[in-house]
C-alpha cells in the first residue's frame, strides 16, 4: 500500500524559511513526478512545484510564479524523499500543503494528474 507522510510545517513569521519534506513507503517513485500543491481556507487547491523526470538521471523542476525564486523543490530517491525548501516566506502562502505522485510528466501542474497524496501539513505564516 502506498503511503505519502508529510512532514515540517508549522508557524513562522514572515520572511523567514521552512523545508517540508514527504516520505513515500510502499513503492519507489524515481521514475514518477513528484509535486507539491497547497490549499489555502476558502480557496482551490493550487499547484506550487513539481519535479519530473527528464531522462535517466536528470530531473527538472518547474514552479508557480508566486512561488518561483523563493522556493525549491527536491528529491532523494534513496530516501524515496521529496523536499520543498521555502524561503522569503509570506502570509499569502499559509495553507495546507500536500504531496503528489504521477507517473506522467505531462499537466504536472494539474491536481487530476496525481494518483497518489499526503494528507497534508499546514504552514503558517504570520505578518
Amino acid at each position: 500500500q502506498v503511503q505519502l507522510v508529510e512532514s515540517g510545517g508549522g508557524l513562522v513569521q514572515s520572511g523567514n524559511s521552512l523545508r517540508l519534506s514527504c516520505t513515500a513507503s510502499g513503492r519507489t517513485f524515481r521514475r514518477h513526478t513528484l509535486a507539491w500543491f497547497r490549499q489555502a481556507p476558502g480557496k482551490e487547491r493550487e499547484f506550487v512545484a513539481a519535479h519530473r523526470r527528464i531522462t535517466e538521471r536528470t530531473y527538472y523542476a518547474n514552479y508557480a510564479d508566486s512561488v518561483q525564486g523563493r522556493f525549491t523543490i527536491s528529491r532523494d530517491n534513496a530516501k524515496n524523499t521529496l523536499y520543498l525548501q521555502m524561503n522569503s516566506l509570506k502570509p499569502e502562502d499559509t495553507a495546507v500543503y500536500y504531496c503528489a505522485v504521477s507517473d506522467s510528466s505531462s499537466n504536472y501542474y494539474r491536481s487530476e494528474t496525481y494518483t497518489y497524496w499526503g494528507q497534508g501539513t499546514q504552514v503558517t505564516v504570520s505578518s
